[in-house]
């Protein structure tokens, strides 16, 4: 598998943390763990599907993924490619009006949000591109589009950034007080900015710094006490439910992306 990223534009860099292709020369399955970011997906050769439970599910060509704190299987068949657009936390508001949490663990077709003739021009654009840089221009000219006067919800932000900088290890209520609002308007703001619940966003936070220390650390049990976890059962099981594997079948296996 070959994985090229690009940076966004000066324009979209506010929103887009980056723009990833992925191109398969063999079959395969890609293992994908829960990440903070929405995703909107563009495939332009071959066939992707999601794997779950022994069933195989086509993905459609043009793909929005909410977030999710269960890991994803995506099996590849050979000579396929996608480009994926990886929103900043708080960027996909930009240039979404709907409801973001309803995606929460899903990934629909992305002609739920935008006007299905769109869609089909811009999958025939990608196409007929001949090179990366021309198919990430595409791209950019399809966002830029949807950018409107949108302006930020600066109290949100500010919580996204406490909860990175504690590693999830916060609680809801004393995030609120902190930045001096109710706990339910703060909830209610955060699901519609974000995609997801507060808890929900610093549970995935917090999975990522162990998964992370542990790539330098020895002691994975003493990684997850100081994440807040007490109880070596309640760790084992939100852990696999991240990764798919229990730790010790996990750090065994191939890396991820």
């Amino acid at each position: 598998m070959r994985i090229e990223e690009y940076i966004p534009t000066e324009l979209l860099r506010p929103f887009i943390k980056a723009y990833r292709i992925v191109e398969s020369e063999m079959e395969m399955t890609n293992r994908i763990l829960p990440g903070t970011s929405l995703v909107v997906a563009f495939r332009y050769k071959g066939q992707v599907s999601y794997l779950s439970d022994d069933r195989e599910e086509l993905l459609p060509a043009s793909t929005i993924s909410g977030l999710r704190k269960s890991v994803r299987l995506i099996h590849y068949l050979q000579d396929s490619a996608t480009i994926v657009v990886q929103f900043k936390e708080t960027g996909a508001k930009a240039f979404f009006n709907e409801p973001l949490y309803e995606l929460f663990e899903e990934s629909i077709s992305l002609d739920a949000f935008i006007k299905r003739d769109t869609i089909e021009i811009i999958e025939e654009q990608l196409g007929e591109a001949q090179n990366n840089i021309q198919r990430i221009a595409i791209i950019e000219q399809f966002l830029l589009s949807r950018l409107d006067s949108y302006k930020p919800d600066r109290l949100i932000s500010a919580a996204v950034e406490i909860i990175h900088s504690t590693r999830g290890a916060i609680r809801i209520k004393e995030l609120a007080d902190t930045l001096y609002i109710s706990n339910d308007a703060f909830e209610k703001r955060f699901r519609k900015t974000v995609g997801t619940s507060p808890k929900q966003f610093s549970s995935i936070i917090r999975m990522e710094a162990i998964v992370r220390q542990k790539q330098q650390s020895e002691s994975l049990a003493g990684i997850a006490y100081n994440a807040g976890y007490y109880d070596q059962p309640h760790f084992n099981k939100d852990f696999k439910l991240f990764t798919g594997q229990t730790p010790s079948a996990f750090y065994k296996s191939p890396n991820f992306w």
